[in-house]
């Protein structure tokens, strides 16, 4: 479960975050808002990427403060641009690359850099070099490495915003089976067919936190009122 409570966030004297306080215990929440609205910085508190400049964040009682590395183990993060996660120079290598510091043997590395190749249909792509692969290919890497270290909880940063219709449904699809709870940060409500709650953000605040076909509907009137 995550606790946010009243949380704010500023980056120097800009403010992001304002008095912010809820619980996420769903298997599927969606976060959504213009651009600016706060939701990127607030998907960054939940795996204590950010930190909140007052107020406390938790993740099954333990706290971003002084839990970090334990939380980022728990918490899997998917950033939006999958070049951001990419470090290493193969397909391969790079789902190993997060599994070294777990204390796994060698023998354990390779079998969850296999099965992650199977289960994400890079099996073909292992030895390719990771930053010449396409877009889609790349974000499906990144879910993938993330997912190969077995997070109990993933969250998603706009994670179909750069792709081509294909690889979105492809990335849907790979979201709707997870057996991990999930918070996706996104623009594109398509994706968002048959999550459990949706929140809504704008300026900074909570402004709507609901089912998807109410906090949607208010999303949408509050883009037309811009």
């Amino acid at each position: 479960m995550f606790r946010i409570e009243e949380v704010e966030h500023r980056y120097g004297d800009r403010t992001v975050l304002r008095d912010v306080s809820v619980e996420l215990t769903e298997r599927r929440v969606a976060v959504v808002g213009a651009n600016g609205s706060g939701k990127s910085t607030f998907a960054r508190l939940l795996n204590g990427l950010v930190v909140p400049t007052s107020g406390t964040v938790t993740v099954d009682g333990l706290d971003t403060r002084k839990d970090g590395r334990r939380i980022r183990a728990k918490v899997g993060f998917v950033f939006q641009d999958p070049d951001l996660q990419i470090v290493m120079p193969t397909v391969a290598e790079d789902l190993a690359f997060g599994l070294k510091h777990r204390g796994l043997s060698k023998a354990d590395i390779d079998q969850r850099v296999e099965q992650a190749l199977e289960d994400n249909g890079l099996r073909d792509l292992r030895d390719q070099p990771a930053h010449l692969l396409s877009g889609g290919q790349k974000q499906r890497l990144a879910i993938a490495s993330v997912l190969a270290t077995a997070p109990r909880y993933v969250v998603f940063d706009e994670p179909t915003t750069m792709l081509d219709l294909r690889s979105k449904r492809q990335i849907a699809r790979v979201m709707a089976e997870l057996e991990q709870p999930v918070v996706v940060v996104s623009h594109d409500m398509d994706l968002l067919e048959g999550f459990d709650r949706v929140l809504v953000f704008d300026e900074g605040r909570l402004v709507a936190d609901g089912p998807p076909d109410v906090s949607i509907a208010f999303y949408l009137e509050l883009m037309g009122a811009c």
